[in-house]
């Protein structure tokens, strides 16, 4: 499954914003007129979906290793200290690109003020030099000596 197909948090705001489901989002940033903008959100959304799948794992195991019926004999502080720290980096990362994200997408310039790329025919531009002029004398220019 690729990160496309992975679902984030912040897939609605996402759609809210770009007025398009994610899928087609992703099909636009590969086009060359992509706008920056949505280039960047996808980027903070891809690593925000990984991230999300990684803190639902590290959880679902220690719910697994937590439960019940789970044999206490095989309950282990360093695995559990191990799950602890990965949760905190993961649950760390996940936060950053939130933020990250909801920040781009705060200081986004509006749909209708976003630049639209102009197409433009290449001109050409020919012109002809003035005919040389007259040199000046070798003498022009030149400083005066100071008399005492």
């Amino acid at each position: 499954m690729s990160v496309r197909d992975k679902a984030s948090t912040m897939d609605d705001e996402l759609q809210q914003v770009f007025s398009a489901p994610v899928s087609e989002l992703y099909e636009a940033a590969v086009r060359p007129d992509a706008s920056p903008s949505l280039v960047q959100a996808l980027e903070y959304r891809s690593f925000l979906a990984l991230t999300e799948e990684q803190v639902a794992r590290v959880r679902d195991r220690v719910h697994k290793d937590m439960r019940p019926q789970s044999d206490m004999g095989e309950l282990s502080p360093d695995k559990l200290r191990f799950d602890a720290e990965l949760l905190k980096a993961a649950l760390d990362a996940r936060t950053g690109y939130r933020v990250g994200l909801i920040e781009l997408l705060r200081t986004m310039p509006a749909p209708e003020q976003r630049p639209r790329p102009v197409r433009t025919a290449q001109l050409k531009a020919t012109t002809t030099m003035p005919p040389k002029a007259a040199s000046a004398p070798p003498s022009a220019g030149a400083a005066r000596a100071r008399r005492p």
